[in-house]
């Protein structure tokens, strides 16, 4: 069985982890501070980032705010969830 070597963060990677540490800090809105700071889109960000709190090296790098990430994505995805298997009247 070959050693598997843990991936690394790129510089982007952990400028996104930083970000999301302190994002109430930028002036405006988050979707701005986005666009301003990496260039994306929005829904491009929050799909980077949604790929970036399953990894292990992001974990590794900075386990409280990574559980706290996934902790908010578990429960949007349970309260979407929810709505949507409520019954219509």
């Amino acid at each position: 069985m070959a050693d598997t070597v843990p991936e690394e963060l790129t510089e982007r990677d952990e400028a996104i982890l930083a970000f999301e540490r302190q994002w109430w800090r930028h002036a405006g809105t988050k979707e701005k501070a986005i666009r301003q700071d990496f260039g994306l889109s929005a829904a491009r960000y929050y799909q980077l980032l949604g790929a970036l709190i399953d990894s292990p090296a992001a974990l590794a790098h900075d386990p409280m705010l990574v559980k706290r990430l996934q902790r908010l994505r578990d429960a949007r995805t349970a309260a979407r969830s929810a709505r949507t298997l409520t019954p219509h009247d």
